[in-house]
């Protein structure tokens, strides 16, 4: 990757429920992969779980940012998701019409 390189990254988390389960991911394109998650094209855990609903990310400008955060999100505990998530969502809204509109 070059200095001269505008990408923007996201790590997101999605749901299956208000307090279901729960997933972390990093992608370069958040519509493409939530809609990826939400046609149930991703095959394994979200698949699986029925986890379509987006309910949380953050943008990054560098890859390993951005890889780096959805490694620490992924070790924390249950709960300190749940309140990351509930900071700027607490009604667990599918943050999907936000993307797309």
């Amino acid at each position: 990757m070059n200095a001269g390189d505008s990408r923007t990254y996201f790590v997101y988390i999605l749901a299956s429920q208000r307090h279901g389960s729960l997933y972390v991911g990093v992608t370069n394109d958040l519509v493409r992969r939530v809609q990826e998650h939400r046609e149930s094209l991703v095959p394994g855990f979200t698949k699986r779980y029925g986890i379509k609903r987006l309910v949380y990310f953050e943008t990054f400008g560098d890859v390993r940012e951005a890889i780096a955060r959805e490694k620490e999100i992924k070790r924390w505990r249950r709960d300190w998701k749940i309140a990351l998530i509930e900071k700027d969502n607490p009604e667990w809204n599918d943050l999907w019409e936000r993307l797309v509109r």
